[in-house]
């Protein structure tokens, strides 16, 4: 094997197939990044039986061939090249790689050694690679970080007609999130439990290619149990977690509210914050409304306590509520709009926060629920 590359093409491919490859591996040569050049060709591709990535780079071959080399240290030295053209040649059990002055001689492993790639699920549709990486963003901060209790790490990811629906919970919060895509079939009805680590990284690193996204989910047969994404010269899959009996998470959602707040973001971001620096981890902050706004308040060991009041527009009777600090900005953080409406039932019920318009008016399509902490009056 050997090929000439330009050097930002093949520092992107290697640090995006490098990001998904385990830290300890099973197997030694699960930590490699395979290089095999064809028809002009490279295809740099990383797997380690869960999550498996690939992407194509146009290059000037030599002679084709593939060659297994550790992913994070090729990652590291793409990275730190100059910006010049960069020659790779697979000689003997090593690998040259020559880039102006600089030359790298890097071991590789068994090519024979590596698994097949698994094969992408048939493409259920597309969905805008931009868009699609604000959902899941917005959605994946509630997803658990507990491996205990796998099913609440993942995402589901729902397929209804032309609504792709994105539901994520670690039982203190809950985040969803509908966006329209373009089904493959229109009477599309599926569903598939994503590890939400996984789909976070994967959208991330599709979105700001811009255009479609291709997903692919298998309705059965070959590819079952795997997700896939494809976008530009870009492909993933990953391993679907057992969603079998995920909650009804959406009952959660109450019908309705007996009492709304409207309040801007940045501000009461910027209050809570500051309430919270006297609150140790556990610790809650407690948000009073009534018609004169919002008090926001804090306490901490040895007497330390903080309070702010600040603007809000409040409809309904005086309430007194307290969420863990963290769960609460991240809500925020998510709504993707200057205004935030707290829609409540009482003190002891889940609150749903929603984007709103200038207008004031809810916008359509996310909401974040969030548990209440019960706290001494």
């Amino acid at each position: 094997m050997k090929f000439r590359v330009e050097r930002d093409a093949l520092a992107d491919a290697v640090a995006w197939t490098a990001k998904s490859l385990p830290s300890r591996p099973s197997v030694p040569v699960l930590a490699g990044v395979m290089l095999r050049v064809a028809d002009g060709v490279l295809d740099v591709s990383g797997f380690d039986y869960e999550v498996s990535s690939q992407v194509t780079v146009e290059v000037q071959p030599d002679a084709d061939g593939a060659a297994l080399v550790s992913g994070r240290l090729l990652a590291e030295i793409t990275k730190a090249l100059p910006a010049k053209p960069v020659d790779i040649a697979a000689v003997g059990t090593h690998l040259e790689l020559v880039c102006g002055s600089a030359r790298f001689t890097l071991p590789t492993m068994p090519v024979e050694d590596y698994p097949s790639l698994p094969a992408m699920p048939d493409s259920a549709g597309t969905v805008e690679a931009a868009t699609l990486a604000a959902a899941v963003a917005q959605v994946a901060i509630a997803a658990g970080r507990d491996e205990t209790l796998p099913m609440m790490t993942g995402v589901r990811v729902e397929l209804k007609g032309s609504t792709l629906t994105l539901l994520a919970t670690d039982r203190y919060r809950l985040a969803l999130r509908e966006i329209p895509w373009s089904p493959g079939d229109p009477d599309v009805d599926l569903h598939a439990l994503v590890p939400a680590r996984t789909l976070a990284d994967t959208a991330k690193t599709l979105g700001p290619l811009g255009g479609d996204v291709t997903l692919a989910l298998a309705q059965g047969g070959a590819g079952e149990g795997m997700i896939g994404w494809s976008g530009g010269t870009r492909r993933t899959t990953s391993r679907l977690l057992d969603g079998a009996n995920y909650p009804p998470v959406r009952s959660l959602f109450p019908d309705g509210h007996a009492s709304q707040a409207r309040v801007g973001v940045a501000a009461l971001t910027e209050v809570v914050r500051r309430v919270a620096l006297v609150a140790e981890r556990t610790t809650p902050v407690r948000l009073s409304f009534g018609e004169d706004g919002l008090v926001v308040e804090a306490g901490g060991t040895e007497d330390a306590r903080a309070s702010e009041a600040m603007d809000a527009e409040f409809t309904g009777e005086a309430l007194t509520i307290a969420f863990n600090p963290q769960y609460l900005l991240d809500g925020l953080g998510a709504l993707g709009s200057p205004t935030a409406v707290l829609s409540f039932v009482d003190a002891f019920k889940p609150a749903v926060i929603s984007p709103a318009a200038e207008d004031g008016e809810i916008v359509s399509g996310y909401r974040y629920l969030i548990m209440p902490i019960r706290v001494a009056r």
